[in-house]
């Protein structure tokens, strides 16, 4: 029998509302997945630094580029080759890296077997460019109707190629692409479908952060394998969705940083900016480094702090960024520093590591002064709007919901007003990291309290832990037009924790 993704809600929904929130490590709201293969030795593979993407040509406004969406058979467990699913047959994909307010106009090639929408995580974009789930682009000659998918309409259907424009118009910030099809999403990331896109402006160019060399991206994701070195993935045989044991969400036993199982980076005893993403599907992270390391954040989802914050540990949900500088001459030449985290267990509890390898002239530093951003006051007479993440029922249909229900793309759960703030509040059951597109926020309390401590700067994603209110205040502008708001557990949001809105 082939089941719809509604049809799965009713029987997955049924078989583990009474068994779900069972972590398999402090911290999670997931299920572990074991590899069918050994491990590999960690720490003896160099850390891989995704290539960047140069533009096939350009105008006075516009840096155009083309990307193929391939598999690829890659040697990410030593001696074992892995089908990914790769933007340029690469895991991650090629880094964009752009200037803020020079539109980007990116090609996609779709010469996979399946169809696929891409959604930069971030970015100010026009509606028609965002990756709304059913915008399909269809592999090279497959047949399709305009119904789109399971049935439904609502959907721009593509086949072949399709052109996104990213204006670019914001801050300085890391940003990243990845797959958003509905229904689909976390098999096609978890499969390879992900790359960062990095915007720059005169104000962070001002700076005199680590640079070059010493600026590096960590890409973090975890994953599992099967003997024969495929991802190991517990999607159902037919139809969308996964295991009903494993609706609560996928963490995998492998480390990935940039691809690359528990790597190692050699580095000067010297300052290095790290721009670090969790693009795992589920697994929550509380970084930590040996020894009398520290994390200086200077940036967030959105771009940069207004001044540099220090931490001892960094908790970061799936699809968060930090950007941050650790000061590596606090150690002796020859130094084995260790990133680990502590919400992991035995191999979990490791990431990668770094290696001083030599003293070095540092001309960097991290000035008390990053941003003229600041924290926005909360006015009076604010449109407020709840949102409720949980479990729960909406008549037939049983899953994940967002104020009840599950997401349909033909409702509009609000209609936003362009350039006005709104205070929106997200309510949980369990961990859930909560993305919205189109605008950042900035959030204003947690749990009836202030902020906490990783919630500094601009957001566009949030960790809300189990039974918690968080409360942030939303501004929309400049583009009409449908978007969506939803948990980043991606086992989570395919099983239908999407919730839609437009701005008007």
């Amino acid at each position: 029998m082939k089941l719809s993704r509604r049809g799965f809600l009713g029987v997955a929904g049924a078989a583990t509302l009474a068994g779900c929130g069972l972590d398999p490590s402090p911290g999670q709201t997931a299920e572990l997945l074991t590899s069918a293969v050994p491990l590999p030795a960690a720490f003896k593979v160099p850390l891989p630094i995704p290539p960047v993407k140069r533009p096939v040509r350009s105008d006075a406004q516009a840096d155009y580029y083309r990307v193929v969406q391939r598999k690829a058979s890659l040697e990410i467990l030593p001696g074992l080759r892995t089908e990914v699913l790769g933007y340029d047959g690469l895991l991650p994909g090629p880094t964009f890296d752009v200037r803020s307010g020079r539109t980007s106009v990116v090609e996609q090639v779709n010469q996979l077997d399946v169809p696929t929408v891409v959604h930069l995580h971030g970015g100010h974009t026009p509606a028609s460019s965002d990756g709304w789930p059913l915008d399909l682009l269809m592999p090279n000659g497959e047949h399709h109707d305009h119904a789109g998918h399971h049935g439904m309409t609502g959907g721009d259907v593509k086949t072949g190629s399709r052109s996104y424009t990213f204006p670019n118009t914001q801050r300085a910030a890391t940003l990243w692409y990845h797959d958003h099809r509905m229904d689909y999403t976390a098999p096609q990331v978890y499969r390879g479908l992900f790359g960062l896109h990095l915007i720059r402006d005169a104000e962070e160019d001002a700076l005199p952060l680590p640079a070059g060399d010493r600026e590096v991206p960590l890409v973090l994701a975890d994953r599992s394998f099967n003997e024969d070195g495929s991802f190991r993935y517990p999607a159902l045989k037919e139809g969308p969705g996964v295991e009903s044991r494993y609706m609560e969400g996928v963490i995998g036993d492998v480390q990935l940083v940039n691809g690359a199982p528990w790597p190692v980076l050699e580095v000067d005893a010297a300052r290095y900016r790290f721009r670090i993403l969790n693009a795992a599907n589920a697994r929550r992270y509380e970084l930590a480094l040996d020894g009398p390391g520290r994390f200086v954040q200077i940036g967030s989802d959105g771009g940069l702090l207004d001044s540099p914050m220090t931490h001892e540990t960094l908790v970061i949900a799936p699809a968060e960024r930090f950007d941050v500088v650790v000061d590596f001459s606090q150690y002796a030449v020859g130094t084995a520093v260790t990133l680990k985290n502590k919400l992991g267990t035995g191999r979990a509890a490791e990431v990668m590591r770094f290696v001083v390898a030599h003293k070095a002239v540092d001309d960097s530093n991290v000035p008390a002064k990053l941003s003229s951003y600041a924290p926005i006051p909360e006015p009076g007479g604010l449109v407020r709007r709840k949102w409720r993440f949980r479990r729960g029922s909406a008549g037939e249909h049983r899953g994940w919901t967002i104020n009840g229900k599950p997401f349909d793309p033909e409702v509009m759960q609000a209609t936003v007003k362009l350039d006005q703030y709104e205070l929106w509040s997200f309510v949980t059951d369990v961990h859930h990291p909560v993305h919205v597109h189109l605008a950042p926020f900035q959030v204003v309390r947690r749990g009836g309290g202030p902020p906490g401590p990783y919630d500094a700067g601009w957001k566009d994603t949030v960790d809300v832990r189990p039974a918690e209110v968080v409360d942030v205040l939303v501004r929309f502008t400049a583009h009409q037009g449908k978007y969506l708001i939803h948990c980043h557990n991606l086992e989570h949001e395919d099983m239908a924790m999407m919730a839609a809105f437009s701005t008007v």
